[in-house]
């Protein structure tokens, strides 16, 4: 069943959008969207309408003001239903299978009609008699329909070149002028001017309208007389009844160009035009002559009518040229926001030897274009390391893809990473590009790359080595320019020992190795790194906590963090919820006792009953106290403050077991 979306704005409905199956469409106020709604409710990104199990469904994605369907708010997936209209802010979208179903309730546009009494005073005296009305110039049909107008062939050249300069100009103002000239140049015009009605009262169909209300953006005389303004009588006959009119004093010609009692110059002729815009008048032309022997004819009125058009399509186009524009600026911005949030989420924090030997290994494998295998545990930052690898490189301008390999299921890995067509599998209602297509010219992360299955394996391995791929159910070869960076944090050795990895793909991405220590080995970085995590959530929260108490400092220098940074990262945000004054203090800490992945390993301990080895204290305390010495670079005031000792004591144990940093 074909459906749509009938968007309205006011009172009129004003685009149509048709909805197909497997294809999205998304509504919000940000320009990526489908169905853009410029309303300052509407959220960036508000709603999107999909197709699932045989019916168009309605999802609100969050927004602040919500979205309604008649008068209910949908707080859940809402199938729609023929008829439905979607209400976001002041904007109305019909749901509907038949596209004449969304005007039944139609708009009234009969305007009351127009009394004028005895006393109606014009500006000018203008007549009350119009002789002619045009609803449509005959200058802008073929011209083998005006072959017996009068003037045609000179005035159709005029316009021609009025239309072409027009199209030239930069401002309303220069149209304005630019049409006022040709005018005069071709019709008997003494004075003369363009109004135009303010946007804010554009958009109301003529709805409460005012002579007042239109504005003056340009005006000339060729009469020792100014111009002067248009009476209410004209001005809401043309705007309400949206036609062209040429009136004349009929009633007394003796007096023209002479003044009356009233100190009124008489007109002998006038000219007033629509300027009209998607069948809505946003202005007028208003053009008088003041001499007998110079009146206006229907030819005239039929000229001026065809630059009424020629001007409203080119107000309309320095409209779009504005609105493109602000939206070009707009997203510019926000791709540069976007670029600096990224650069700053990709700013490794910290001044340790070991952070230090990280930034120099991504410094030099950047500028090149070889697979880079990052390795370390769960939480130190793999994806950190990646995007500032990305950033350094010449493929900076590029998108950074992220892929996590252990959070799909092999078939929607296969999906994700090469995409697939319309029916490829159930559900497969659209053809989607996989990961690979969107990181073209960029980098592609793919994390815990140790869980991908031995079957997508050998594909992704085929696209590694340069070979095109296929969307899962299509037959059309893709090439991609790609950079992969690979993240683990299993020992892929051992994997490939045991046959779950395939050995030519762990050569393959085993070009450039980069190790990320974890935490408990950059514990110069401890401290730097919960400063600016607290910054950073003081500003998203408003909380008035500006630090650490010297407690709570000694118990994170002390901890063994076994959730590396993300674990140091929810602790900092936790306990600054938990504050009560301006500091963090040691009980707003909420630490584990989990051991860490290498915990035996580093302390040269063993566990385990088939490989024990009896030590004595001392010798354990020996190997405990290097073991630390060594996690902290050498520092022994930070290994004092581990082991809980004073660094005088650690000294004396130094000499004591003789303990050499060589």
């Amino acid at each position: 069943m074909i459906s749509y979306l009938v968007i309205r704005e006011g009172p009129k409905w004003t685009d149509v959008y048709r909805l197909v199956p497997g294809r999205t469409v998304t509504i919000g106020r940000a320009s990526t969207n489908q169905v853009v709604v410029k309303d300052d409710r509407c959220s960036r990104s508000h709603a999107e309408v999909f197709y699932t199990q045989d019916k168009w469904t309605l999802r609100d994605l969050g927004s602040r003001n919500g979205t309604m369907v008649g008068s209910v708010r949908v707080t859940a997936d809402h199938s729609l239903s023929p008829g439905d209209v979607i209400r976001i802010g002041a904007c109305q979208m019909a749901f509907v299978h038949d596209l004449s179903a969304a005007f039944g309730d139609g708009v009234d546009e009969t305007a009351a009609a127009i009394e004028v009494g005895d006393s109606e005073l014009l500006a000018l005296d203008e007549p009350t008699t119009i002789t002619h009305r045009r609803d449509q110039t005959r200058y802008l049909l073929p011209a083998a329909t005006d072959e017996t107008v009068p003037k045609v062939g000179e005035s159709a050249a005029k316009l021609c070149r009025l239309a072409f300069e027009l199209a030239q100009q930069n401002d309303t103002t220069s149209v304005a002028q630019l049409a006022l000239d040709g005018l005069f140049d071709s019709t008997p015009t003494d004075a003369g001017a363009m109004l135009l009605l303010p946007l804010k009262d554009k958009d109301d169909g003529g709805k409460d309208f005012a002579t007042g209300m239109l504005e003056i953006v340009a005006s000339r005389s060729d009469h020792n007389e100014p111009y002067h303004r248009v009476s209410d009588f004209l001005a809401e006959t043309v705007v309400l009844e949206g036609e062209a009119v040429l009136a004349r004093n009929v009633a007394d010609d003796s007096v023209l160009m002479t003044r009356d009692s009233r100190g009124l110059i008489h007109a002998t002729s006038v000219i007033c035009a629509p300027i009209r815009q998607n069948q809505r008048v946003v202005g007028l032309f208003h053009l008088y002559s003041m001499q007998a022997e110079r009146r206006f004819d229907p030819d005239d009125l039929e000229f001026t009518l065809a630059v009424a058009e020629n001007v409203a399509l080119a107000l309309r186009n320095l409209e779009r040229q504005q609105e493109l524009a602000e939206d070009l600026s707009y997203t510019r911005n926000e791709i540069q926001q976007l670029r600096q949030r990224l650069g700053s989420e990709s700013e490794l924090i910290g001044e340790s030897a070991a952070l230090q030997k990280v930034q120099q290994e991504i410094a030099r494998a950047a500028p090149s274009r070889a697979t880079v295998l990052i390795r370390g545990e769960s939480g130190v930052g793999k994806e950190l390391v990646a995007r500032a690898m990305h950033f350094a490189s010449a493929r900076r301008k590029g998108p950074f893809v992220c892929l996590n390999c252990a959070a799909l299921s092999e078939s929607i890995l296969e999906s994700e990473l090469f995409g697939h067509e319309r029916g490829a599998f159930t559900g497969a209602t659209g053809r989607k590009i996989g990961k690979f297509e969107a990181a073209h010219q960029g980098t592609l992360m793919l994390d815990e790359i140790g869980e991908m299955s031995p079957s997508i394996q050998a594909k992704f391995l085929r696209v590694l080595e340069g070979h095109p791929f296929e969307r899962l159910g299509g037959n059309e070869p893709i090439k991609v320019d790609v950079r992969v960076i690979a993240a683990t944090n299993r020992n892929l050795e051992k994997a490939v020992r045991e046959g779950t990895f395939r050995q030519d793909l762990f050569f393959r991405l085993h070009v450039v190795e980069v190790n990320v220590p974890p935490l408990r080995k950059r514990g110069e970085d401890i401290v730097l790194l919960a400063t600016h995590f607290l910054k950073r959530y003081r500003l998203e929260t408003g909380h008035k906590v500006r630090g650490f108490s010297n407690e709570a400092i000694q118990q994170m220098l002390r901890y063994r963090w076994p959730g590396n940074v993300r674990e140091l990262k929810n602790v900092v945000e936790r306990a600054m919820l938990h504050a009560k004054g301006n500091l963090i203090e040691l009980e707003d800490l909420t630490l584990t006792n989990l051991a860490t992945a290498s915990e035996s390993g580093e302390l040269g301990l063993r566990v385990a009953t088939d490989s024990y080895e009896p030590l004595s204290l001392a010798e354990v305390e020996r190997r405990h106290i290097l073991a630390t010495l060594k996690s902290t670079n050498w520092n022994k005031s930070r290994a004092a403050t581990i082991l809980g000792i004073e660094r005088s004591t650690l000294d004396r144990k130094i000499r004591r077991y003789q303990i050499s940093s060589k």
